[in-house]
């Protein structure tokens, strides 16, 4: 990336620009280049050990998990200026399991190049810090999954997942098959059917041509929130 529009996108986006020297500087917008993805395509998880740290310019990530059985479980997505650090193992040792993303609409990324993030990670405690802190928030997201697949009804963490996607997108209409669906929750595209089904029943949903309608968003807020 050349050097001076690399210096003014970074010095937005990474807190810890400022008190990096010259050298770190210019070793990372070295390493840094752009990447474009088509929908549906792998970014990391397929046969690579590390991809390095990933900025999203435009598009969307699904972050995942998968069983020796094809079981997916999506832990996190990411969005136009979101940062991730899940595809350096080689800069982070305490990654120790693999996680997959694929782009889930065309998406382009700044990708900065896992030896040069480690080299700078070694000689900044504060840029070790923040990579250790956004891997933090992404666990977080793990943890929040967790205890939503162990503790919580699947009529509630559907009505959860739906009530978050109409906050996000602002808009009733969720653009999503129900395998999409069913992938983005962890289970089974059957399950995420009948239950779709009940809540159309209910009043709660309706389906229609570009996907599922929410009509009635005060129900699927209660029981999103249990009440």
């Amino acid at each position: 990336m050349p050097l001076q529009e690399c210096e003014k996108l970074y010095s937005k986006i990474f807190p810890f620009w400022d008190k990096l020297n010259r050298e770190d500087q210019e070793l990372l917008c070295l390493h840094t280049s752009d990447a474009k993805y088509a929908k549906g395509e792998n970014i990391h998880g397929s046969n690579r050990e590390c991809t390095g740290g990933i900025l999203v310019r435009k598009g969307s990530i699904r972050i995942y998990l998968l069983s020796e059985e094809g079981k997916e479980v999506t832990i996190s997505r990411l969005y136009s200026g979101d940062t991730c650090m899940l595809g350096a193992s080689c800069v982070l040792k305490s990654i120790t399991f693999d996680v997959f993303m694929d782009a889930t609409e065309d998406t382009e990324c700044y990708i900065i190049d896992g030896p040069a993030l480690a080299a700078v990670n070694k000689h900044s405690v504060y840029a070790e810090n923040y990579a250790l802190n956004i891997v933090v928030s992404r666990f977080s997201d793990v943890m929040w999954i967790m205890q939503q697949i162990l503790f919580l009804s699947f009529d509630r963490r559907l009505a959860i997942f739906l009530h978050d996607e109409m906050s996000r997108t602002g808009s009733t209409t969720i653009h999503m098959t129900h395998d999409q669906i069913a992938k983005y929750m962890g289970s089974a595209r059957e399950v995420v059917s009948r239950m779709l089904k009940y809540f159309a029943a209910e009043g709660i949903v309706e389906h229609s041509r570009g996907g599922i309608k929410i009509i009635d968003k005060k129900r699927l807020q209660a029981l999103a929130l249990n009440q």
